[in-house]
């Protein structure tokens, strides 16, 4: 009843690329879940895989607006004439909004649409009672982690959506992730993510307590004083975090008086587009909220 169509994007944050779905509906219909990047060859690959199996695409829905998710959902609507549907909140041009705690129907089938935010403000999760099935677009992924990065995502909204799939949907069978393998024990794959950023976030709070630290000492304390392409994707992790803690009154910071060596600055503003190309920077961008410079370098402490 699933088919996934791997977009030909892989990438260090799209992992062996964006995973696409095509979904029979039955009334020899399909629904689309996340059309991936505007690419031809994958756009093209999405039609096939519905028609040779009798089907016509009837609906797209994007989990969320990230480009390697959405940016080709506009021309596959175009190519199919079938309605985009996306989150109340999506900045993404979509026909109709998804029902958010409700039901998503199309052709004989309905799957139930949970609001998750926490990777993004937009995002949506699809469970397909039939097959057990989650959807779970970059909340969950088939391997590795998530990034959630402020000002586009927030670390206890994430959390929390975490805990719910795990209360609610614990008897799921299959998780389809927005990158990576299937996962074919969900219970599991969630327990790991919920327990991971349990485990991330005590990391800080145990060097914080070994006395002020900026985002830069933690990085480097945390994941490797080496340096490493995906340092600036860490340190918005551990931003992620720290808004949270401080948020909370558990941790406080001050703005440090002077400026950021080179390196401080390339860990928390990285210039992407210096290293990759368009496509891909934009991916980055979104991901990691590189779009929000960080100015000043702020020290915290417990």
């Amino acid at each position: 009843m699933v088919t996934l169509v791997r977009a030909p994007n892989p990438s260090a944050m799209t992992l062996q690329g964006t995973n696409s779905y095509v979904i029979d509906c039955g009334d020899a219909t399909a629904l689309v879940i996340d059309p991936g990047p505007g690419i031809d060859e994958h756009l093209h690959a999405l039609v096939d895989a519905a028609q040779s199996r009798g089907l016509t695409i009837a609906a797209i829905a994007l989990t969320h607006g990230h480009p390697d998710h959405a940016s080709g959902a506009s021309r596959l609507a175009g190519m199919t004439h079938a309605p985009l549907y996306a989150h109340p909140k999506s900045k993404i041009a979509h026909d109709v909004d998804l029902p958010l705690e409700g039901e998503l129907r199309a052709g004989a089938t309905a799957l139930r649409t949970i609001d998750a935010p926490g990777h993004s403000f937009d995002h949506a999760v699809f469970y397909l009672a039939p097959e057990a099935a989650l959807f779970t677009g970059d909340t969950i992924l088939g391997e590795g982690t998530t990034v959630v990065a402020p000002p586009g995502g927030a670390m206890r909204p994430y959390q929390r959506t975490l805990r719910r799939l795990a209360g609610e949907f614990g008897d799921a069978r299959v998780l389809y992730g927005g990158h990576g393998p299937v996962v074919n024990d969900p219970k599991t794959k969630i327990a790991e993510y919920i327990a991971h950023r349990q485990m991330r976030e005590q990391q800080i709070l145990d060097a914080l307590s070994e006395g002020p630290q900026t985002i830069p000492d933690l990085v480097r304390r945390i994941y490797s004083p080496q340096r490493q392409p995906l340092w600036p994707a860490m340190a918005r992790q551990i931003l992620a975090h720290l808004v949270a803690l401080e948020d909370e009154g558990r941790v406080r910071s001050e703005v440090l008086d002077r400026a950021m060596t080179p390196e401080e600055w390339a860990i928390l503003n990285p210039r992407i587009e210096e290293f990759v190309g368009p496509q891909e920077a934009a991916v980055i961008t979104a991901e990691l909220g590189a779009e929000m410079r960080l100015e000043t370098l702020r020290q915290y402490q417990r």
